[in-house]
């Protein structure tokens, strides 16, 4: 039986128009010059214009990544979009996104993993791939900016609305793709991150009461945590690759904040020139960050056959893990 492998056939990317710089929000919420970025390393970050919602966002991105595919609409068996803001709780937003991009031969569904949402649906793809020889629309959006307090800085500072998109094709080369993964999770700390007044807890007489936003209970653990969990899932994944940090040429962590992404970086002894980032600039949109970073990069990063990219997420859950993918 001849063994395929998978490649990234398109990029795509999308960030709404507006821009809110941290300036701004140490204005609003009489903060320090200069104490957001200082924290964060986030600058500036967008935000939806009112009656954009997550397709809209996801629409873009994945229009995108198709056009520079230019493979056949007819192709796609399968889209997956990764977001914990949906359209709506019901019906799920991928196949109204499948819909609207002419997708009519592709499954669709939506995978909400948090800030790890992509790297999750990246591995189940690569998967559907090397298993059907279809291809595989692979998306995350999000706009957090609508559950976040603007009065609390631990989340108002952070989050930030995007999108991004990869389309997944078969590879002659079966060592392409996705070669080895390490997925975690840790419910003991199930609601460091959380929009508390939502889903099924929320009982029927209180589906009203409340406007769902996020919490952030304990910033220091967060951080703790999420970096102990990506960097022990990159050195797992590329154990099982047969490969070290040393052979990684790409290195692509979810875009928390710079400390985060600085942190793990070390950890696994990985410089800065070879890890991908746009934080500053673009803020955390959660599971969008990944391939929002990865197609936003590509036009001045070079990503050559054979290069190796690691890439790993931590968020709410906790849920997060890591991927070796080879170009």
């Amino acid at each position: 039986m001849n063994r395929m492998g998978t490649r990234i056939a398109g990029f795509g990317h999308h960030a709404p128009d507006q821009v809110v710089t941290s300036a701004e929000i140490e204005r609003r919420l009489g903060l320090a010059e200069g104490w957001i970025a200082g924290r964060t390393g986030i600058h500036a970050r967008r935000v939806a214009a009112p009656h954009e919602a997550v397709s809209d966002l996801a629409v873009a991105a994945a229009d995108m990544a198709l056009a520079d595919a230019a493979l056949p609409k007819g192709a796609v068996g399968l889209t997956l979009l990764a977001t914990s803001t949906p359209d709506h709780l019901l019906p799920p937003t991928a196949p109204l996104l499948a819909h609207r991009l002419g997708l009519t031969s592709s499954g669709a569904v939506d995978l909400t993993g948090a800030c790890a949402g992509f790297l999750y649906a990246l591995v189940l793809a690569d998967g559907f791939v090397r298993t059907t020889g279809r291809v595989a629309l692979v998306a995350a959006a999000n706009i957090l900016s609508r559950r976040t307090d603007p009065r609390d800085a631990a989340t108002a500072a952070l989050f930030a609305d995007a999108a991004g998109a990869i389309v997944l094709a078969p590879s002659p080369r079966a060592d392409a793709g996705v070669i080895a993964s390490s997925l975690a999770s840790d419910g003991s700390a199930y609601d460091l991150i959380q929009i508390p007044d939502s889903g099924s807890r929320l009982s029927a007489s209180g589906l009203t009461s409340g406007d769902a936003r996020m919490v952030m209970r304990d910033g220091r653990t967060v951080f703790s945590r999420a970096v102990a969990m990506m960097a022990s899932s990159c050195r797992t994944a590329l154990e099982d690759a047969g490969l070290a940090p040393e052979d990684v040429i790409h290195f692509l962590p979810h875009q928390a904040n710079a400390r985060i992404i600085t942190a793990v970086a070390e950890r696994l002894g990985i410089g800065p020139e070879r890890t991908l980032s746009s934080v500053a600039d673009f803020g955390n949109s959660s599971a969008a960050t990944l391939p929002f970073t990865l197609s936003a990069l590509r036009a001045t990063r070079a990503y050559g056959e054979g290069d190796v990219l690691l890439l790993t997420a931590a968020g709410a859950g906790l849920t997060g893990g890591a991927a070796v993918f080879r170009f």
